[in-house]
């Protein structure tokens, strides 16, 4: 019985205190709205925007090659004989100015073969004096012996003189002519032998001349192969000398970049003349090397020079071949180093500035297709013309008119009326104008 009454005095303690919480509750719960029911709206994709503006544009192409002197003179040896003299400096690497003294071969033979000449030339002009002396000798002998002959063949006729006095004279007559003959022929064939005896004289003098080699230009030495007191034979190849005064590229170029460059250009027909005079200047080409150096890249100002002979079938390129002149005194320590035969560099060819381009991100096109933005903040898919690509850039032929908006971000899927939020990327219509006009 005790325990029935305790259970019910439990009962009792616990049921107050519940129901005062379900009257809290509904006290705190009474003076709420309820929840509203809302409506989804559209979702808007966020975009990054360009505005399209006509600008200037300054073609370009590019291609790679080496460096190369403009002018290389192989020192071959002109005369036999050993070399005696050799300028200090005649390494290889080493730069000798023009008019140098590279080496002497010993002259010696090469003087007694000038002085024999000379001495045979002196020689055949006394031999002209003798002969002039003894043609006028035979023919005074000539005259006396006509005359004799004359005065017997009177006497025969008188029957003073015998018959055979008269051929004796006449034989004598016959000789003296022979005599002056002989002269006459020696005398016709001296002015050839004093030609024979000149020109040997004159290769004297050149081959003495050839024992001393200058250097014909500024240049340095390559693949120097002689040494003081070496015996050289004719022909012999001695060493290579690369001018220093001017280098040249040939990059190869492919042709649908090179036709870039003339697009807007007058046409030129009919004035081959000028293409012919002054290539440069036709062309308006401006060419750069550019040599990477890591983090680092020098550059140099070349001018063109001519186009290579031939296209190459396999890359369809062809070779533009551009100079730079006294690359030696653009050196600046640390900065651009000396252009030296070997250096593979890139090679940067602009052409005249062409007005009123559309000029796109290459990433903005999709497959021959632009996404703008119409005025209702929507998605419109435009195919467009790609006149041709530079770089990062597209240039868009026709499809597009400058004040609109084209999206340059990633929009995956792209669906035609699709409601966009747009923010305009001031920093790449920046980029993209500077490097239209290649200043960046």
């Amino acid at each position: 019985m005790k325990s029935e009454k305790n259970s019910r005095l439990r009962v009792v303690w616990i049921v107050p205190p519940v129901i005062v919480g379900i009257l809290f509750m509904i006290f705190m719960t009474s003076g709420k709205q309820p929840p509203l029911k809302s409506e989804r709206g559209e979702p808007a994709r966020a975009v990054r925007i360009i505005s399209i503006s006509s600008m200037n544009l300054l073609p370009s192409a590019e291609g790679y090659g080496t460096v190369q002197p403009a002018r290389v003179w192989s020192a071959v040896a002109q005369v036999s004989g050993r070399i005696i003299e050799m300028h200090s400096k005649l390494r290889n690497g080493e730069i000798i100015p023009t008019d140098t003294l590279l080496y002497r071969i010993d002259p010696v033979d090469y003087e007694l073969k000038l002085a024999q000449a000379q001495a045979e030339l002196m020689e055949l002009g006394i031999q002209e004096q003798n002969a002039t002396a003894l043609l006028a000798i035979e023919q005074r002998n000539n005259d006396v012996a006509r005359r004799e002959l004359e005065r017997i063949k009177k006497l025969v006729k008188k029957g003073t003189v015998s018959h055979s006095e008269a051929d004796a004279a006449e034989r004598t007559l016959l000789q003296t002519r022979s005599a002056t003959q002989n002269q006459q022929n020696n005398l016709a064939l001296i002015p050839i032998k004093r030609r024979l005896l000149e020109s040997r004289v004159n290769q004297a003098e050149r081959d003495l001349s050839n024992t001393e080699v200058r250097s014909p230009f500024n240049l340095r030495i390559a693949d120097h192969a002689i040494e003081i007191g070496q015996y050289v034979s004719k022909g012999q190849n001695l060493f290579k000398g690369d001018s220093v005064d001017r280098v040249e590229v040939t990059a190869q170029v492919a042709l649908s970049s090179l036709r870039h460059l003339f697009l807007g250009r007058p046409d030129s027909a009919g004035k081959f003349d000028q293409f012919n005079q002054d290539l440069a200047e036709f062309t308006g080409f401006r060419p750069t090397l550019h040599l990477d150096m890591g983090n680092y890249t020098a550059n140099w100002n070349a001018k063109f020079v001519r186009f290579s002979d031939t296209v190459d079938v396999e890359t369809r390129t062809i070779g533009i071949v551009v100079a730079v002149d006294n690359p030696m005194s653009l050196i600046r320590p640390g900065l651009r180093p000396p252009l030296t035969k070997g250096m593979f560099v890139k090679v940067l060819i602009t052409g005249h500035t062409q007005a009123d381009r559309i000029v796109l991100p290459r990433t903005a096109i999709h497959e021959g297709k632009v996404y703008l933005v119409d005025a209702q903040q929507r998605l419109l898919i435009k195919p467009v013309n790609v006149l041709f690509n530079q770089g990062s850039l597209s240039i868009i032929g026709e499809g597009l008119e400058a004040g609109q908006n084209v999206v340059v971000s990633d929009l995956v899927p792209a669906v035609s009326g699709m409601l966009l939020q747009t923010s305009m990327d001031v920093q790449l219509q920046a980029d993209i104008e500077a490097t239209a006009k290649g200043t960046r």
